[in-house]
């Protein structure tokens, strides 16, 4: 069947993906209308889901407010829409008018629907784009606004697709909470009728929230169930809308903005909104999610086929109190330790000492570093270590250069105060001139001083955020501003290919598909207390793969809650994402630093599975028993298991782990201790955790499938 098709009888288009179907057509009135979204069908089975129009049940209830592909504002409309049009007269509307369409197949094992229509009044077009491929089922829909006209207009709301889901008695709504230091807590909820409104008006993805949702009946599990899921590209301020009806339509529609704000479009102006992918699976949670991590892989990460190197940074061990000699013995001890990667954090540059000064002068402080980056660099690489260094662009401290010179370069709005938020203020992004000087001195930096990883961070959100010299720029930098830093770090990359990017905004601010895009990994949470990280992590693993998810091993007691657990238990935990390391090695032990090269040697021979694997999550995290996280080969001939159990409760049953999606008749040994153990023992009966004694026990289990005939 090809991947989108058209029936000749009905004109409903259908889209076919390896496991899932989604359909839609265009209606008498010219609106496209969904009509399935949901396991395979074939034409005739989508043409017997077309309903035909009937009269409205009463004058009261209007146009179903679920169930076009782009909800607009006008007519009888009631529920939220996805197009917002106002115009200079004050009139506010679109009527749908079909004008083309056509099928794109230029890109081997991809095909792309293009649904092209113009308002039929006013010289606004809007084109609805639709990309399936062969090898997931992840479908990719975004809008494209152009208007021909001679008059401003402005976008309340310009979403970039609207997701319908079949009718059923109820929903849940599974998303993430959080806030700094506390991000991606999974919550579970019945979807109530109304609408839920899911947003970010910081400027960036937020803490608080991501810009995703997963949605069920109520009755899938990790493992069972049909599950519909869509997540938005985006990385500045966001919405997303998921509303319900007394009639049992339910839907989600999701783009860029928030209420106050909209999106200016000058005459001849085009406005291309980021992706909002959608994903049917049957699979449970689980399957969803290993949807999601394989596409990000295959089809979001730049460089998702290299294994991330295992890193140190020099954060907790320095603070700002950072010079070459003290960076120079660190780096001698990360090597020891095995680390790939040395990373100099904040407090390298300017008159930086302390939060209060010196973001904006990006030059090495002479004081610290007399000879600037470079022998520093040049130590670390014959160190067998790559290097890296925090930046933190988008910024800048009053107390700076930067700042005396150029005080209109930041967010603000005239005879307001600039608030201040950690001692500095937002750069704003969307003038030109801000960020071609950005990527100048980005760009020199990198050359100059042998520079192959930077942390990119960005350590507040947007407030009084105005651009004055712009007539309409206080709407316009909500979206210039993202568009900028994509270009910055595109044009960057470019200039360098061999650089490697983290995303970074306080901890998770920043985590989303469209600045994963443009990098290579991200920095999920300023805590890295291992405990608290169990759960971060698992809300983080909900869609974004193990391959971008930073984790440090830190000191104890944890600098933020003032936990202590083992070394052992951190590492562990730490080995489910990107390994890296983050205490002060000057004060560890001998024992500890034998114990930490012997685990980092560990993470060596599994990463593949970690960063490629197919994730398995076995378990709530800090449940009453072991929670588990498997990770399995592609091909299911190597796995690994890492389990975590906090202090035992007397009386708790000892239960075995249950494996998943091992291949029926299989054995598998233990490369530590030899043991063989059969797949259908290990998936239907469970495996018995060697787990040591004592609170917040773990144990790590690399299992390589036994040859036939061995």
């Amino acid at each position: 069947m090809p991947l989108i098709s058209r029936s000749p009888d009905t004109g409903v288009w259908l889209l076919t993906t390896s496991h899932t179907s989604y359909a839609l057509r265009i209606d008498d009135s010219g609106a496209p209308c969904h009509v399935a979204w949901g396991p395979r069908l074939t034409t005739a089975e989508a043409d017997a889901l077309v309903v035909p129009a009937g009269n409205l049940p009463s004058s009261f209830e209007g146009r179903p407010p679920v169930g076009e592909e782009l909800p607009v504002d006008g007519g009888t409309r009631y529920g939220p829409p996805s197009l917002q049009v106002r115009r200079p007269d004050g009139s506010r509307g679109f009527e749908w008018q079909p004008a083309d369409h056509r099928v794109l197949t230029d890109v081997p094992g991809s095909a792309e629907l293009v649904l092209e229509f113009r308002d039929r009044l006013y010289p606004l077009w809007v084109a609805l784009h639709y990309r399936v491929r062969e090898d997931t089922d992840v479908i990719e829909r975004w809008t494209v606004l152009h208007n021909a006209g001679h008059e401003h207009l402005e976008l309340p709301r310009a979403d970039s697709a609207a997701w319908t889901l079949p009718p059923l008695a109820g929903y849940r709504l599974s998303h993430v909470t959080g806030q700094w230091s506390a991000e991606s807590q999974l919550r579970r909820d019945p979807l109530p009728f109304g609408e839920i409104v899911l947003t970010s008006r910081r400027g960036i993805t937020s803490h608080h929230a991501n810009p995703w949702v997963m949605l069920d009946s109520g009755t899938a599990t990790e493992d069972h169930g049909p599950v519909w899921s869509a997540v938005l590209a985006w990385s500045g301020s966001w919405r997303l809308t998921t509303q319900a009806t007394p009639d049992g339509r339910t839907g989600v529609t999701g783009g860029v903005g928030h209420d106050g704000t909209c999106v200016p479009l000058a005459p001849g102006e085009e406005f291309t909104t980021p992706v909002f992918a959608g994903l049917y699976s049957d699979g449970g949670f689980g399957a969803a999610s290993r949807a999601w991590h394989a596409y990000t892989r295959a089809h979001v990460l730049p460089h998702a086929g290299e294994s991330a190197p295992i890193l140190y940074n020099s954060w907790e061990a320095t603070g700002f109190d950072v010079d070459e000699a003290g960076q120079k013995a660190l780096a001698e001890r990360a090597a020891l330790l095995g680390v790939e990667l040395y990373v100099v954090d904040d407090g390298w540059f300017g008159a930086r000492r302390s939060d209060r000064a010196g973001l904006g002068d990006w030059s090495p402080g002479p004081d610290r570093f007399p000879n600037g980056l470079g022998p520093l660099a040049q130590a670390v690489h014959a160190l067998g270590m790559r290097f890296g260094i925090w930046v933190e662009p988008e910024m800048v401290n009053p107390d700076s250069d930067l700042y005396r010179t150029h005080p209109d370069w930041v967010l603000h709005v005239p005879g307001r105060e600039r608030t201040e938020m950690r001692n500095q203020l937002v750069l704003n992004f969307a003038r030109r001139d801000v960020a071609d000087w950005a990527h100048h001195w980005l760009t020199r930096l990198v050359a100059d001083h042998g520079i192959d990883f930077l942390k990119w961070d960005m350590n507040r959100a947007f407030g009084e955020a105005g651009w004055p010299e712009e007539s309409d720029g206080n709407d316009r930098l909500w979206t210039r501003y993202v568009a900028n830093l994509y270009d910055v770090v595109d044009r960057l990359r470019a200039d360098h290919p061999h650089l490697r990017i983290e995303t970074c905004s306080g901890g998770g601010g920043r985590v989303d598909l469209g600045i994963l895009s443009r990098t290579d990994q991200a920095w999920v949470s300023d805590n890295t207390d291992a405990v608290d990280r169990l759960v971060i992590q698992h809300g983080f693993s909900q869609v974004y793969p193990a391959r971008v998810m930073s984790a440090w091993v830190t000191d104890v007691p944890n600098q933020l809650t003032g936990h202590s657990v083992p070394l052992r238990f951190r590492f562990h935990v730490a080995m489910a994402g990107l390994l890296g390391l983050g205490g002060d090695l000057t004060h560890w032990s001998e024992e500890e630093l034998a114990e930490g090269a012997a685990l980092v040697t560990a993470y060596k021979k599994v990463r593949h599975l970690v960063q490629q694997g197919r994730q398995y999550r076995l378990g709530e995290p800090l449940g009453d028993g072991p929670t588990a996280v498997q990770y399995l080969a592609e091909d299911t001939d190597e796995l690994l298991l890492l389990a975590y159990r906090r202090s035992p409760r007397h009386g708790t049953p000892l239960l075995p782990v249950r494996l998943r999606d091992l291949p029926a008749g299989a054995r598998y040994r233990d490369t530590e201790t030899g043991a063989i153990h059969y797949s259908t023992v290990l998936t239907e009966y469970g495996l018995h955790l060697d787990l040591p004694s004592g609170d917040w026990a773990s144990t790590a289990v690399h299992l390589v499938r036994v040859p036939d005939g061995e």
